[in-house]
């Protein structure tokens, strides 16, 4: 569905890859972060747990899909996929940079001593500032 549309860009074959993966990763990323977003905000709303055990939850649901999506489709014709090991351990690592982040998010905007807003002031950067950051370290070092 996405190669057609690329293929009609006046863009060399390096840039269509990479718009492809953009494309792809928006999609799933956006999938995972509303996954992330069902489970984080009826606990964090409905005061069912506290806003980072919420966090939290939303982010071990959001890790698991983001893992087999993002390797399977997202970056599917990036990199070399010798080293399996070496490529989990990296999505690994850099899912708890963007755990870290949305932790960070979650404490600076709801906890009472510092913004103290409502529970869904974290998903403003959670939906655009840490799928940013995530694409770039995955497209970078996971899967290169």
């Amino acid at each position: 569905m996405i190669s057609p549309l690329l293929d009609r860009l006046p863009v060399s074959d390096r840039q269509r890859v990479m718009i492809g993966q953009v494309v792809r990763f928006g999609l799933v990323g956006g999938f995972v972060t509303a996954l992330y977003a069902m489970v984080y905000s009826p606990l964090a709303k409905y005061g069912l747990t506290s806003p980072q055990v919420a966090n939290f939850l939303g982010y071990l649901t959001a890790m698991i899909t983001g893992y087999v999506l993002h390797s399977k489709w997202s970056f599917r014709d990036h990199g070399k996929r010798d080293n399996p090991a070496r490529t989990t351990t990296r999505f690994f690592i850099v899912s708890l940079v963007s755990y870290g982040l949305n932790a960070l998010f979650v404490f600076l905007l709801t906890d009472r001593h510092m913004a103290g807003g409502p529970w869904w002031w974290p998903l403003l950067p959670i939906l655009f500032v840490t799928p940013a950051v995530t694409f770039t370290l995955n497209r970078q070092w996971v899967f290169r």
